[in-house]
């Protein structure tokens, strides 16, 4: 009985430390690299702090690949202790070190993300062998290297946020689900462009000189007219980040998701609707034309003005209440594309002016009430 107990957790113990990962060492290098099969090595220090910190990822990394181990091996070598020789032959300095070798032995050095997405993406362009992991769904922001930089960035009819970032920096990973969620929101603004850029990915090393990025995140905003950059010193909350680019790009988007309640909204259109939303009769068949003469000069941001009166031009006040209805329970429910929605949205913003009193109108009735005190 005490050795089946004994066997049992032998069992357990074994399992629980099992590995993907191929431990080399001088004596089984030959039996792996350059064999035929590719694979990726971590040359790693056992006291070395980064290799610490990357080894639960390498793990993830391994255990990726272990449905197709007949075709990439993922793998280490302890550098600094039993594996100081091979550390030495491909001329390892610092720890963690990973190297690509080919089929043949032939290697270069890995100089991509420590992140998983990383690892995996390089792998599977090296092998075109999948991995187990089934990918994340692509953000909303734009992801940039150097050659799709310009195109993009320096685009003259775009503004354009950039997140320089480093894969392994905590505050980067801080700072991603606020700004995918502000993407999201931007979504359908097709001059108001989030984008990222690995700044640490060696290939981007050139970006990296030309806009001086010294640290992550580093961020940097790119208006039209100043393609050179400007430094973005606002914070990195959701509502910051809206905050900023509604006043940088001239959007009226909420934190919330889609517009806010000003959007679409034409100041002297505002206070003609009102106007007529309170007359009756002839003064409304006034007040119709004077729109129409007004809309010329503006073109079709004010349409929806003009619609509505014709809507309502022949009294017809149900319209009003109807029509609210439709758009509140559409927005409710949230069932349409990003687009559709905003032009809805847009909409019930027009239509509600037509019962608000205009906010000059309020601010000077409150400025009266005040003088007459």
């Amino acid at each position: 009985m005490k050795l089946s107990i004994s066997l049992f957790i032998t069992a357990i113990l074994t399992s629980a430390s099992a590995s993907n990962v191929l431990e080399l060492n001088p004596d089984s290098w030959d039996d792996v690299v350059g064999t035929g099969k590719p694979g990726l090595v971590e040359f790693f220090a056992t006291w070395c702090g980064h290799c610490k910190n990357l080894a639960p990822t390498y793990e993830q990394v391994a255990d990726a690949y272990s449905h197709v181990k007949d075709k990439v091996f993922v793998a280490k070598v302890d550098a600094d202790g039993v594996g100081k020789e091979l550390g030495r032959k491909y001329g390892v300095t610092g720890f963690p070190t990973l190297k690509w070798f080919d089929g043949k032995g032939n290697y270069e050095p890995y100089e991509s993300g420590r992140d998983l997405e990383s690892f995996t993406s390089f792998i599977t362009e090296k092998t075109g062998v999948k991995s187990s992991i089934k990918p994340p769904p692509p953000p909303s922001y734009r992801i940039l290297d150097y050659s799709n930089f310009d195109e993009i960035v320096l685009d003259p009819k775009k503004d354009v946020l950039v997140t320089f970032t480093a894969p392994w920096c905590g505050h980067c990973k801080a700072m991603k689900p606020a700004y995918e969620k502000v993407a999201s929101i931007f979504e359908t603004e097709n001059n108001c462009v989030l984008v990222n850029v690995d700044a640490d990915d060696k290939k981007n090393e050139a970006l990296k000189t030309r806009f001086g990025i010294s640290g992550f995140p580093t961020i940097k905003f790119f208006p039209k007219d100043n393609k050179d950059g400007i430094a973005y010193e606002a914070g990195r909350s959701e509502a910051d980040f809206v905050n900023y680019l509604n006043e940088k790009c001239g959007t009226q988007r909420s934190v919330n998701g889609g517009l806010l309640d000003t959007a679409g909204r034409l100041a002297d259109f505002d206070v003609l609707a009102n106007k007529f939303f309170v007359a009756s009769g002839d003064l409304r068949d006034s007040i119709h034309k004077e729109a129409l003469a007004l809309s010329s000069t503006i073109g079709d941001a004010s349409k929806h003005y003009i619609r509505i009166m014709e809507k309502m031009v022949n009294g017809t006040e149900a319209y009003y209440e109807k029509e609210s209805k439709r758009l509140e329970s559409i927005l409710k429910k949230r069932t349409l594309a990003p687009a559709k929605l905003d032009e809805i949205k847009i909409k019930s913003n027009i239509l509600r002016a037509f019962s608000e009193k205009p906010k000059e109108d309020s601010e000077s009735n409150i400025r009266r009430a005040a003088a007459e005190l």
